[in-house]
């Protein structure tokens, strides 16, 4: 490792030997550049020869700055950091992935990021598109007739340029593209015949302020004067709040538009924090289904106000059954424009009656500004009572009970829960507080996104915290060497109920329906004999492990001690032996 240990704020930088520039340059050159020009700050890459002249201007040509390369160990990491990096920062990082096989072993996180609808330039390589120049045997099985296919159905653009000139374009549309709402990753697949083109002097840079992501439509006049109608009048108004901006501005502006209404808000553990959850118009723990005991304020409800909410078709469906949905539905939302008909991630269609076509940024203020104070008093319902944490052994309830005492006073960023989480063991009282889930249900993305939330946190004195699964640590857990090498601090807290749990409860119920013994559902499911030391993969990848803690007594000081660890820069993992189950209702 070639660059040192950082000031506070600063990751690690690899830096290469310098030497004068040159008159000659390469078409990989420009297109580096133009990576510049657009602002992206880094890129996560499995390095691979496909995009070897890529990978040497990055280093020689812009001295492995702006971007910077950030190594990891697995193409799923790889795309699973840029997204994580957008989820937490709102901008764009870019993600290099090897040649067809590279791509393969990515598609996952290519999904997650698609139903985040989170920004990512993936950027690839093929061998030579001309057969004769292709080396023998490998150049061939690296070689693919429409690469970008393979993930075009979770892609909002891809492109394969033949020039050093198409490929700037190329990425000016991608950047372009990939930050227009709905965001979304897009692929440029760069052929390596193209990259390593000599060129002379350098080409014309294009001007990226002429290519800029446009300004975000605001909706029509008289469709905020409907809703706004809708919502002054309203005896039982709901406010549905999903997928929303990380801006502080935004925040305040969803708060007051539900103070200004008295109208009871939900959101949902899935989509990162848009509301705080402790407010007292909060009206139920966020969670990935509607809450049992807002289901009768929802289907009570005569004005629904859905702020980009995820599945709206399925959440009213849940409160009212098969009855007519009776509420007047107000939809803003632009996600429409990303639906396809390959993945099901639209969900299903909802009734709407008054639909804004843009982002929840763009119309609340206008709807903060048009609605009239309403004097109705918000129905809240009655909390559901907290499980008791176990005494004899670590819980789920136990770990969160530590949490909040360990992370009183401390900025802390959480990148992830796992399933059995229930929503009410956290606050969120800033849109940073909570960045949501990976979007396809992918398990082994936690870490990666953790890792990436850590290069965009990094610096700002918030530390990102991700409680996981077993199963979701073990899959992405390389991710810890590329956090501890570049010293971005991150704590990952691993409840650990050695079992793909969700799939004994799934299996449990499959041989009760069937009059077959329940008792085998642990088979092919357990993840023991011989059991998996986390903590000690963490340490073997130079991160701090802790554990495995299995006293009720030992989880806070676990707690503390990493997040003084992480506080002083480094990876740490906690190997938290939690009893099996789940504390949600979900």
């Amino acid at each position: 490792m070639t660059g040192k240990k950082p000031a506070t704020g600063a990751i690690v930088h690899d830096a290469p030997v310098s030497f004068p520039a040159g008159e000659t340059h390469w078409g990989s050159d420009p297109v580096a550049a133009v990576l510049r020009a657009v602002g992206v700050p880094y890129i996560a890459l499995v390095p691979g020869s496909s995009y070897r002249g890529l990978h040497d201007s990055i280093v020689n040509y812009l001295g492995n700055r702006a971007p910077q390369m950030i190594l990891t160990l697995h193409e799923e990491n790889t795309v699973a950091i840029a997204h994580g990096y957008a989820k937490a920062s709102g901008r764009m990082m870019a993600a290099a992935v090897h040649a067809n096989i590279g791509l393969m072993r990515s598609v996952m996180a290519v999904y997650n990021a698609w139903c985040d609808r989170a920004p990512v330039l993936m950027l690839g390589a093929t061998g030579p598109w001309d057969a004769n120049r292709r080396r023998q045997w490998i150049d061939w099985i690296h070689t693919s007739a429409d690469q970008g296919g393979m993930i075009r159905n979770i892609t909002k653009w891809d492109n394969q340029p033949a020039s050093p000139a198409a490929a700037m374009e190329a990425l000016l549309r991608a950047a372009q593209i990939a930050r227009t709402a709905p965001q979304g990753p897009v692929y440029v697949n760069l052929e390596v015949a193209m990259q390593e083109e000599k060129l002379g002097p350098l080409p014309s840079l294009p001007d990226p302020a002429r290519h800029a992501v446009p300004q975000a439509p605001r909706p029509a006049p008289e469709l905020v004067t409907a809703a706004a109608k809708l919502l002054s009048g309203a005896k039982h108004p709901v406010l549905l709040m999903g997928r929303c901006t990380r801006s502080v501005e935004g925040w305040k502006e969803r708060v007051a538009l539900a103070e200004k209404l008295s109208a009871p808000v939900l959101t949902n553990i899935k989509t990162a924090a848009a509301f705080p959850t402790d407010h007292r118009l909060h009206a139920a723990p966020p969670g990935a289904y509607l809450a049992k005991e807002a289901e009768p304020l929802v289907a009570a409800a005569d004005v629904i106000l859905s702020l980009d909410w995820l599945d709206l078709a399925g959440t009213l469906k849940q409160a009212c059954g098969d009855k007519p949905i009776a509420a007047k539905v107000i939809h803003v939302s632009c996600d429409a424009h990303s639906h396809r008909g390959w993945s099901m991630d639209h969900q299903g269609l909802p009734p709407v009656d008054v639909y804004m076509m843009c982002e929840t940024d763009a119309a609340v203020p206008l709807l903060l500004d048009a609605v009239s104070p309403r004097k109705g008093e918000a129905r809240i319902p009655q909390a559901e009572p907290l499980p008791a944490p176990s005494k004899e052994a670590v819980s789920m309830r136990g770990v969160a009970i530590a949490l909040e005492a360990a992370t009183r006073g401390v900025d802390v960023c959480y990148t992830r829960f796992p399933l059995g989480w229930n929503g009410a063991y956290s606050h969120f009282r800033h849109p940073l507080d909570y960045i949501g889930h990976d979007g396809g249900a992918g398990v082994g993305s936690g870490p990666g996104m953790t890792v990436g939330a850590g290069l965009a946190l990094n610096g700002t004195g918030r530390i990102p915290v991700a409680v996981m699964g077993d199963g979701d640590f073990l899959m992405g857990n390389t991710a810890v060497w590329t956090a501890a090498h570049y010293k971005v601090p991150c704590l990952m807290i691993v409840c650990n109920n050695r079992s793909f749990y969700n799939d004994e409860r799934h299996q449990g119920r499959m041989a009760r329906d069937r009059g077959r013994p329940e008792e085998n559902r642990w088979i092919g499911q357990r993840i023991a004999d011989p059991d998996v030391d986390i903590a000690g993969m963490a340490r073997m990848m130079g991160g701090e492990g802790i554990g495995p803690v299995e006293r009720p007594a030992d989880v806070q000081p676990a707690i503390e001690k990493g997040l003084a660890a992480a506080r002083a820069g480094k990876a740490v993992v906690i190997d938290a032996r939690v009893l099996p189950g789940y504390d949600n209702r979900g």
